[in-house]
């Protein structure tokens, strides 16, 4: 976040959705857990009760690593797919491409992130299949070892089951894992309609990193593998990072609390239709403009100047002009309401007048 970027209690948050708190079962869930006593390092009844629901949503065995972080996430999972000899490819505008300060590198131990464009921040297909081949057995270059896609990505949009398995397809084809980074999954789920298992192995994904700290938790994510092959190497390099964490449960708790009842799925829903409802107010208008219809719960519009800083200035706080003057960044959370979504409507309707 930017530093010049002030926040008040008072503030109207659209710059994230890691602005939200957490979702009161979450938070009854840790202090549930922080009575009594029980082993450390994830040998506790809170940690293997998250293990078995995310084996249940994901219908199969599943290998599950709470961290506190989806940059711990990602650098993880691409360390355990990529050698430091290797390449990930992934969009440009992918999140370990352009907001995580070389984590992934770092993990990695040096492979480098390859930028393979495509429309909507989504991988072209026939842009990857370039990429894959490229000076593949070269001892020269680095080598194509690990794609890495956004679901949903950093503008918004989601990926369809066919194009997750079209991409992972050529991948595997030429000899590639998969890795989904799946900060915002439960939006893109909710979206899709489709079931976990559909978003990820059963298209194709290796791993995932599976976000919970966007839609409704604390301070927890986690890595899900559906390879067993990795499990080992995974606990080792968890353990390096210094992620392995002692008092676990807490981190389990609330992924158990967040799969808990669906919901994780209700929020997601609650703050996809909140970027629905924003992104239909403004597109009646005048003056304003979407740069596309909001997939997930990020939008994206064009606004008048006058109308930014008259945002500004009642206590609203977006991401304005980072990508080019005049585009803006909404983010919606599973903690906004109708309400909130229609006074900053009527907001840019004073400030267009």
């Amino acid at each position: 976040m930017s530093a010049a970027i002030a926040i008040t209690p008072s503030s109207r948050a659209f710059i994230s959705d890691n602005m939200a708190g957490a979702s009161p079962q979450i938070a009854q869930a840790v202090a549930d857990a922080a009575a009594g006593q029980v082993l450390p390092y994830g040998n506790d009844p809170f940690t293997d009760s998250a293990r078995r629901r995310l084996g249940e949503i994901f219908e199969r065995d599943v290998d599950v690593f709470p961290v506190s972080t989806g940059s711990a996430a990602n650098g993880l999972s691409l360390a355990a797919l990529t050698p430091p000899w290797g390449s990930v490819l992934s969009h440009p505008d992918s999140h370990i491409n352009t907001d995580e300060c070389g984590a992934p590198e770092f993990f990695t131990n040096g492979a480098k992130l390859v930028g393979v464009p495509g429309p909507d921040s989504k991988i072209d297909p026939e842009a990857l299949r370039v990429a894959v081949r490229r000076r593949a057995g070269d001892v020269h270059s680095v080598q194509p070892s690990a794609v890495s896609i956004s679901q949903a990505t950093e503008s918004g949009s989601v990926y369809t089951l066919e194009e997750i398995r079209g991409l992972s397809a050529i991948a595997k084809d030429a000899g590639l894992r998969v890795h989904m980074d799946g900060a915002r999954f439960a939006n893109a789920l909710d979206h899709l309609g489709a079931t976990p298992a559909e978003m990820t192995w059963k298209a194709g994904v290796d791993v995932l990193s599976f976000g919970a700290t966007k839609n409704g938790a604390m301070t927890a994510d986690a890595i899900v593998s559906f390879d067993p092959a990795l499990a080992a190497e995974l606990a080792f390099r968890v353990k390096r990072a210094g992620q392995l964490t002692s008092k676990m449960r807490f981190q389990a708790a609330q992924i158990d609390a967040y799969l808990t009842d669906g919901l994780w799925l209700r929020n997601a829903r609650q703050a996809n239709a909140m970027a629905t409802r924003l992104g239909d107010g403004l597109k009646s208008i005048p003056g304003t403009g979407l740069l596309a219809t909001p997939q997930a719960n990020i939008l994206f519009c064009r606004l008048p100047q006058q109308v930014t800083e008259g945002l500004l200035s009642e206590g609203y706080v977006f991401y304005h002009d980072r990508w080019e003057p005049g585009i803006v960044r909404l983010v919606t959370a599973f903690s906004h309401s109708a309400d909130d979504i229609d006074q900053l409507l009527d907001a840019v309707r004073r400030h267009t007048r």
